[in-house]
C-alpha cells in the first residue's frame, strides 16, 4: 500500500535562515566599505520571498528590501551606509532578514545581522575589539524595535521634493525673455533685427513656459 508523505506545517519562525556574512563593519575612512553586500540562501524545495527591516532605517540605504529567492537559489542585498559622522561611530545597529512562502503572509523565519560604524581599520587595537565584541553581545541580545526600509528616492521625487529644478527655472526666463523681444517684422524697435523672433518660434516658448509652469505648480 503506497503511502503518501505530507510536508509538515511549518510553524512561524521555525524555518532556518541562511545569511552571509552575519555582521557588517563600515570603515569612514574607506569609501568602498560604505557599500556592503549581504548574501541570502535558500536551500529549501519552494521558493521564499523576503523582506529587510533595520533598527535604524535612516542611517542607510537598502536596493531591494524586498523580493524572491527561488529554490536553491540565493540573492544578494547590497547596503549603504548614508549617515557617516562621528557621532554614528562604535553604534551597533541590527538588520532582520524575514523569509516566508510566496503563498503565506506569517514570517517563517527570521535572522538579524549587526551592522556599525568604525572610524578606521587601521586604528582598531585588539582591546577595543574585545570591548567592542562584549557591547555587542549585550545590545544584539536586546529586544529592538525593527522598520521597514523606506525605497531610495529616485530622480524625479528628489526634484519634487526640493522644489523645482535649477534648470527648469532657467529654461522658464529663456522662454519668457523670448515672448518679450519684438516679433520679426517690426519696425520701430530699437532692438537690433538679429534678435527679432518669428511667431512660430514665440509660439514654440508660449508652448515651453506652459509645460514649465505645470510642473512648478506640481511640486
Amino acid at each position: 500500500m503506497q503511502q503518501h508523505h505530507r510536508q509538515p506545517e511549518l510553524v512561524e519562525g521555525s524555518l532556518p535562515v541562511f545569511v552571509f556574512p552575519n555582521e557588517l563593519v563600515f570603515y569612514a575612512d574607506e569609501q568602498a566599505s560604505h557599500k556592503q553586500v549581504l548574501t541570502l540562501y535558500n536551500p529549501y524545495e519552494f521558493a521564499l520571498k523576503f523582506k529587510v527591516l533595520c533598527t535604524a532605517p535612516n542611517k542607510y540605504s537598502v536596493v531591494d528590501s524586498t523580493g524572491a529567492v527561488k529554490p536553491q537559489c540565493c540573492v544578494d542585498i547590497v547596503i549603504r551606509h548614508r549617515d557617516v559622522r562621528a557621532c554614528h561611530y562604535g553604534v551597533y545597529d541590527k538588520f532582520r532578514l524575514q523569509v516566508s512562502e510566496q503563498s503565506q503572509r506569517k514570517a517563517l523565519g527570521r535572522k538579524e545581522v549587526t551592522a556599525t560604524l568604525r572610524p578606521s581599520a587601521s586604528q582598531e587595537p585588539a582591546s577595543l575589539r574585545g570591548h567592542d565584541e562584549e557591547r555587542r553581545t549585550k545590545e544584539t541580545t536586546a529586544d529592538g524595535e525593527f522598520y521597514e526600509q523606506a525605497a531610495p528616492p529616485t530622480a524625479e521625487s528628489q526634484a519634487v521634493a526640493g522644489g523645482p529644478s535649477l534648470l527648469s527655472v532657467l529654461l522658464g526666463l529663456v522662454c519668457v525673455a523670448a515672448l518679450m523681444l519684438p516679433t520679426l517684422g517690426e519696425q520701430e524697435s530699437t532692438v537690433p533685427v538679429y534678435l527679432h523672433l518669428s511667431v512660430n518660434k514665440k509660439l514654440v516658448a508660449a508652448y515651453v513656459l506652459g509645460l514649465l509652469t505645470m510642473v512648478i505648480l506640481r511640486t
